[in-house]
This record gives C-alpha cells, structure tokens and sequence, in this order.
C-alpha cells in the first residue's frame, strides 16, 4: 500500500516525501535522558528554538516521563508544564509542535494552545481522547505499548511481536477511522522500548517495512535509549553514534519521521541517506 505523501497536522500539510526530524523538548525533571534541563518555559522555549535552528521539522513538547519504572504526574502539574511552553512556542515558530501526552484533557488544552500533532503512547485509548483528536483538526501518532512505563519492562512477551504490534496498529487506525479522523492525519510508531526487549527491539527494526504494509506514515524513536545501550554499550549521553545508526536504518526502511534529542547530527545523517536512496 502506498504511503500518503502528506501528514495534515493542525496549521500545517507536513510534506513526507523526504524523512523529518522531530526534536525532543522535555519540559520534566525526571526524563531519562535530560530531565530538569530545560524545566522552565524559558529554558524549554530557548531549547526548543535551538533544535529547529539545527534543522528539527516538528517539535515534541512532553511534560510527563514515560521512561520505565517513571511514576505518572498530575495532571494540574502536565498542564502547568506543557501549556505555557506550546502558547509561547506557537507565536514564534513555523513548524508544527506536538503535545506528547495520554491524557486526554492535555491533548485538549495543548491543541487550543497551538498543538498541531497529539504523540500518544496510549493511541487513543484513554476515555475521550478519540472524540477530542476527532474534533480538532490535529495530526494524530498512534503508538504501540505493552503494558504501562511503571512496569512495562518487567516481563514482555509476544509469540510474534512484529505480527502483534502490526495487529494492534491496525486495530487503533480504524479506531481511528471510525471517529472520522481523516487517514492523511495519522501517523504510527512500533513503540521501541515500551514493553519490549532487545530481541523485540531489535526484531521491529528488521522489519520495520513491513509496517509501511499498513499505508501509513512511520514514526521511530529510537535516540538514547535503553536499547542502545545494550548493543553499543554507554549511558544516554554516550548513545549518539548508536542513535544515528537506528535512525539511518529505520527511514532506509521506511520511516518518514524520526524522534531524537541529537537533532543537527540526525539531520546531517539523514541528508547523506536522502542522496544515496
């Protein structure tokens, strides 16, 4: 099946037919990466201005760890974060911003402050948040997940985690759908590290194509994490060379969009991929 070559996402007509680069603002103090540094609306807008000044096409705005073993925040506290940051963001910035959250009324308030993508590791699946995406006119990542980031990592089993991720991406597109949210607004993302092992991990890559069987943009995000680690060796800050790797492999296996904090050296690497493929 054809992938759309469009992503309609808000304010904006994202065009796919060369990979983009989502960068990662953090607004938390306990991300497992670089949580704490950019916890106020001016550090996280500078940072934020920083990675689209390094060549970042969208923007990640979350304001709740979803690391393993991460306890969830409230959601006063998710609003305080985020909210700010997205209402300064949207005044200054012409590329889209994407609210990561599952929470159903931070997708609502995101929106209204200028969201223009919801990034949701729960796919929906939260009482509300179908009809709130389906009301606005915002892109949408269904993402894959085993289980909750308190325990998700504890024990994770598939008989076929490609078959099975793939099933349940599906399953949440015609969800989808069926609320009316227009296929052009969807993008997908396997969910590497959300209750899945290495052999997991490293199985979705192999075969990454053939989630591009579904007819819908791939989302990867793959940068410092815990995977990484495991093959390449090194803490989060030592996963660089690893992160390009991953996401040189994923869009040379058909990812449109890649997930990093390392934005200048992705987009570098991803260039030299654009030229040769």
């Amino acid at each position: 099946m054809n992938i759309k070559p469009q992503f309609l996402c808000g304010r904006f007509q994202l065009d796919l037919t060369r990979p983009r680069v989502m960068g990662i603002v953090n607004v938390t103090p306990d991300s497992f990466s670089d949580g704490g540094k950019y916890s106020s609306v001016d550090l996280a807008v500078e940072h934020a201005l920083q990675l689209i000044a390094e060549g970042a096409d969208i923007l990640d705005i979350g304001g709740e760890s979803t690391r393993p073993g991460a306890e969830p925040v409230s959601l006063d506290e998710e609003l305080r974060r985020v909210v700010p940051v997205i209402e300064a963001l949207s005044k200054v910035t012409t590329v889209p911003l994407s609210i990561d959250t599952y929470k159903p009324e931070v997708m609502r308030a995101a929106i209204e402050a200028g969201a223009d993508i919801v990034n949701d590791i729960c796919a929906l699946r939260e009482n509300g948040a179908l009809e709130i995406v389906a009301a606005s006119n915002a892109g949408i990542c269904l993402m894959h997940m085993q289980g909750v980031p308190q325990t998700m990592q504890l024990n994770p089993q598939y008989e076929d985690v490609v078959a099975e991720v793939k099933q349940f991406l599906a399953d949440r597109v015609a969800a989808c759908l069926a609320h009316g949210i227009a296929g052009e607004r969807i993008t997908l993302d396997p969910g590497f590290g959300f209750g899945k092992t290495t052999a997991h991990n490293v199985a979705l890559i192999q075969h990454l194509d053939r989630f591009s069987e579904l007819g819908f943009p791939l989302l990867v995000g793959l940068s410092r994490k815990a995977v990484l680690g495991r093959i390449a060796g090194g803490d989060e800050q030592q996963r660089l060379h690893a992160g390009l790797a991953a996401s040189v492999i994923s869009v040379m296996k058909g990812a449109k969009i890649v997930r990093v904090h390392d934005v200048k050296a992705t987009v570098d690497a991803l260039k030299v991929v654009a030229a040769v493929i």
